[in-house]
């Protein structure tokens, strides 16, 4: 017998990857089937299972792709077919997302669904932009409102002129755009004063958010200069009197600027956190795969002669989370490492070496397989030392030949391998042919040859940004120009924060 489905109606926050809940983010992960709407943030359609089908119904103002009664209908299709169906929308599905109407579909047809909330635009377009919705003295009450009203109705069902009667009240209106100068002549009709302080967010909670401030006498005009369309939040009332004093995200360092991080498919993308945190809009493109490829045997062999090693090196942090992973179902004690020593290429792979509660021993100052040999030698203990180099199948030939040439000797224990993923038909290459970038990151050597490899598919649009590239080592550099890429700038200090480091010092005088 066919389990029966379910439907998840799930909201993906504002648009900040950051403000997506944990609940959201496990039901994508498991999706069969993954309906997304144009306000999603095109990295989480990245998030699904391989064998999810998904499935795009646009929503962009003016530019519905599919309408809503044949969204209705392919939520309960995937649904009595057995399928785990997430129907994801922008913000929270019952706020202006038109969540009860699909809820209302579902339960019509027996379906059973769950709803997800998410962080509406109006809170995080507030909260990004300094304006406190709600403020002592000022505003008691907030008021939702759409300005995009039912085009088959003949009567309003917004009454303007009576909101704009309403004292101590904030207004954040939805959708409101095409019709802002109307809807001002209709709240000002009600009796709301011409010099009544206004704003409008566009892009809320991303690096690309811009907003501008006035009054609603002048609002049209700072809208117009600034150039803000949708999807914009507006906000009316004494509460944006206070925008500029708290306005904390558009005084971020890389705050407006667009990186590109090419990256492992899967990876936690450390660097990714920390540019959003210093407010950069950040596109991750997954241009490889690490596949575990491990040879039991010699596994095996490694494991039972663990001993007899004086060090284990690691190349990447992918080898050591597959080393460890093994490890500890072989040995239920991590003191089964006994005396042997560790060394490393870079932060990243001693952090999650670290993760496990074992120190690194020897990292290079710069995170090369060369700089790691020579490391080590340095440590003056390499004289018929025996070595496990943990590797994956790419770069690893310099490495062992500087480590054999100092009378080490070395034993080699592949463990996965990096394959180049097809990226021309994502939504973050869509994104990023349409849109550009300020940057785009290259951290390692395979990430530069699969971004090659790829140019013809990735080359941008007649209006998009051109981006500068950005290596974070030598090694890297000396890949991309043998590839034909540009090096426009190279991180000299290691680890990622000399990398943004680099990237806010490049971009900042190239603004000069």
């Amino acid at each position: 017998m066919q389990n029966p489905g379910m439907v998840y109606l799930v909201g993906a926050g504002p648009g900040d990857l950051g403000l997506v809940t944990q609940r959201a983010r496990e039901l994508i992960r498991r999706a069969n089937v993954l309906v997304y709407d144009y306000l999603v943030h095109p990295d989480m359609v990245e998030w699904v299972r391989s064998d999810c089908e998904v499935v795009y119904v646009g929503k962009k103002a003016g530019f519905h792709s599919m309408p809503q009664d044949e969204i209705e209908a392919l939520l309960v299709k995937h649904a009595k077919a057995g399928k785990r169906v997430v129907r994801l929308k922008g913000g929270d599905p019952y706020v202006f997302g038109r969540g009860g109407e699909e809820a209302r579909a579902l339960a019509a047809d027996g379906i059973a669904f769950e709803v997800v909330p998410g962080i509406t635009a109006a809170l995080a377009a507030g909260a990004y932009a300094g304006i406190p919705l709600t403020q002592r003295n000022t505003s008691s009450s907030l008021v939702l409102v759409t300005g995009h009203e039912d085009p088959t109705k003949h009567e309003l069902q917004v009454d303007w002129p009576q909101l704009g009667a309403l004292k101590n009240t904030t207004l954040a209106i939805y959708m409101g755009m095409s019709r802002l100068s109307d809807i001002l002549a209709g709240l000002r009709e009600g009796g709301l004063a011409a010099d009544t302080p206004a704003a409008v967010v566009q892009w809320a909670s991303l690096g690309r958010q811009r907003s501008a401030v006035g009054t609603v006498s002048d609002i049209v005009d700072r809208v117009a200069e600034a150039g803000l369309k949708a999807p914009s939040v507006i906000f009316i009332g004494e509460v944006v009197t206070h925008q500029q004093s708290v306005d904390w995200f558009e005084n971020l360092s890389l705050f407006g600027r667009r990186v590109v991080v090419t990256r492992t498919r899967g990876g936690n993308s450390v660097l990714r956190s920390k540019l959003e945190h210093l407010g950069a809009e950040v596109i991750e493109l997954p241009l490889i795969n690490v596949v575990p490829a491990v040879e039991k045997e010699a596994l095996v062999d490694v494991f039972s002669e663990l001993g007899m090693y004086d060090w284990v090196v690691f190349t990447s942090a992918n080898g050591v989370r597959i080393f460890f992973e093994h490890f500890l179902r072989a040995f239920d004690d991590i003191r089964a490492l006994g005396l042997l020593r560790f060394a490393c290429v870079g932060d990243a792979t001693a952090e999650e070496i670290e993760r496990h509660r074992v120190k690194v021993e020897c990292k290079p100052k710069i995170a090369t397989a060369e700089g790691l040999a020579e490391a080590l030698i340095a440590t003056g203990s390499l004289d018929s030392a025996k070595i496990i180099a943990i590797t994956g199948n790419l770069n690893r030939d310099s490495l062992v030949k500087k480590l054999e040439a100092a009378r080490a000797i070395v034993d080699i224990l592949p463990l996965y391998r990096t394959e180049k993923l097809d990226m021309a038909e994502s939504a973050a290459a869509q994104d990023f042919r349409e849109r550009g970038a300020d940057a785009v990151l290259f951290a390692s050597s395979s990430a530069a040859d699969a971004f090659a490899d790829q140019t013809e598919e990735l080359s941008l649009g007649a209006e998009a940004a051109k981006p500068l590239f950005g290596s974070m080592g030598p090694q890297t550099s000396e890949t991309m120009k043998e590839r034909g890429l540009e090096v426009d700038f190279e991180s000299r200090k290691p680890g990622l924060d000399g990398f943004i480091a680099k990237l806010i010092e490049t971009l900042d005088s190239t603004a000069k």
